[in-house]
């Protein structure tokens, strides 16, 4: 019943495969990161903005392991396999990549994303992959987040009630 969504979860490994196929179709590639820990209406709208910039969104999705060592040991709330098939039921993604490093480079490094993108208050040569993206002729975008939602700010009611 979930194999559709289980379809989308590309070892990173193989998503250079992918994506050179969805290239040679004339796809336009976008890629985005991040934790994803809470989904919410603001990593909804983030999304939607980030797939309507061309055919194929690659989402980086950080490991448990990322994940603590970026927000610490109380993080991720959802495991990993929670994260990754939530994220896989959206219709406007069509890959979701799981990587362990603190940031995704290396994963940037094998998709060469014509748009790289990132949202929040970065100026675009900040975003990590900046200079990969630009050295293979993509763009990176900075987009704007959805006001009133935070993961770290939901967590935190939650905690509170």
């Amino acid at each position: 019943m979930l194999d559709h969504i289980k379809a989308k979860l590309i070892a990173p490994e193989h998503i250079s495969t992918h994506v050179n196929t969805w290239r040679q179709q004339g796809d336009k590639i976008i890629f985005t990161n991040g934790c994803f820990d809470l989904l919410h209406l603001g990593h909804l709208s983030y999304l939607a903005e980030a797939r309507a910039l061309g055919d194929r969104l690659v989402v980086g999705l950080n490991s448990d392991a990322s994940v603590r060592r970026l927000k610490g040991n109380h993080r991720p709330i959802h495991d990993i396999e929670s994260r990754a098939m939530m994220l896989a039921s959206l219709q406007f993604i069509d890959a979701v990549v799981v990587f362990d490093a603190d940031t995704p480079l290396s994963l940037i490094e094998s998709v060469l994303p014509d748009v790289l993108v990132k949202g929040g208050d970065y100026k675009p040569n900040q975003i990590v992959g900046y200079d990969v993206t630009i050295k293979h002729g993509g763009t990176v975008e900075v987009l704007s987040f959805l006001e009133g939602y935070s993961s770290t700010k939901i967590e935190a009611r939650i905690k509170g009630a």
